[in-house]
């Protein structure tokens, strides 16, 4: 059984900009340090040649009708993807260089042309510039669970916006971003270089990851313990753990690995039934 979960706090909007301002400045202080302590190389190099061999891909539904949802944001939404992706397309991950999302994408501002889009703020939905680029960190990070690729930082969305109609995959296999201080970092370990590519298409997000090597494993993503419970508050939530199942190229079992763990508010009643077949 899952602990309690604390009551959600709501933060004055005042608050909420100087937490942005402090949090956003203490990831460069970080930045700075790890540059010159840990000298960490992120990957930079485009490469128009798409390598051999794919490890794995996967597509995402750009456009969702949502009750009460202006669709013009989800469009915009498109729009900011378009940006987003073009200086991670064909990026190669060498072995030994890391990924960071935000070094590669920068700041997602309407100088950039970024357009307002889809974001939750504190369990609503809202608007902001930039917004809809969660879907990329979906992507990525679900791409990542599906190869060699480490995942040196994630952080899980603290609430379930949507019920599970038309899910694809495990709740809890997705990534949120929010400029600069909620990143996500994937490494290579190595041996092989490692290509990302992206691409939007008529109706859906496409990723792969590719490599001039053949997997020699194969990977399957689980969830186990999964719960929603009704806190003493009053709020739902919702929790899981994700597993990772690494397999031989026969689909014999090898390991087991433990992934992450998951709690997040659920911003829909889940007792209400979804829609008849």
């Amino acid at each position: 059984m899952q602990p309690a979960v604390q009551a959600f706090r709501s933060r004055h909007p005042f608050r909420r900009s100087l937490g942005r301002f402090y949090y956003r400045n203490k990831r460069r202080l970080i930045q700075l340090a790890d540059a010159s302590l840990s000298r960490k190389t992120f990957a930079k190099e485009l490469r128009d040649e798409i390598l051999p061999h794919t490890w794995f891909e996967h597509q995402s539904l750009l456009l969702r009708p949502l009750k009460g949802v202006d669709m013009q944001l989800q469009h915009n939404k498109i729009t900011n993807l378009r940006l987003a992706i073009a200086p991670l397309n064909g990026l190669i991950i060498k072995p030994g260089e890391y990924l960071s999302l935000w070094r590669r994408i920068g700041n997602p501002t309407a100088k950039r042309g970024f357009l307002p889009g889809l974001v939750l703020n504190q369990g609503q939905i809202s608007e902001g510039v930039g917004g809809g680029l969660c879907q990329l960190g979906n992507l990525l990070y679900w791409m990542a669970l599906h190869s060699p690729l480490h995942i040196t930082e994630r952080h899980r969305h603290s609430f379930d916006a949507f019920p599970d109609v038309n899910r694809t995959i495990p709740f809890g296999c997705g990534a949120t971003l929010a400029y600069n201080y909620i990143d996500l970092e994937l490494y290579n370990p190595g041996p092989h270089e490692v290509q990302l590519g992206l691409n939007i298409g008529d109706s859906h997000l496409h990723g792969y990851l590719r490599s001039h090597a053949v997997l020699s494993e194969t990977y399957r993503v689980e969830e186990t313990h999964h719960e929603i419970r009704q806190q003493w508050h009053g709020a739902y939530t919702r929790h899981n753990r994700i597993e990772r199942i690494v397999c031989d190229l026969e689909g014999n079992e090898k390991r087991r690995e433990f992934v992450t763990e998951n709690h997040a508010f659920l911003v829909y009643n889940p007792l209400l039934e979804g829609p008849q077949n």
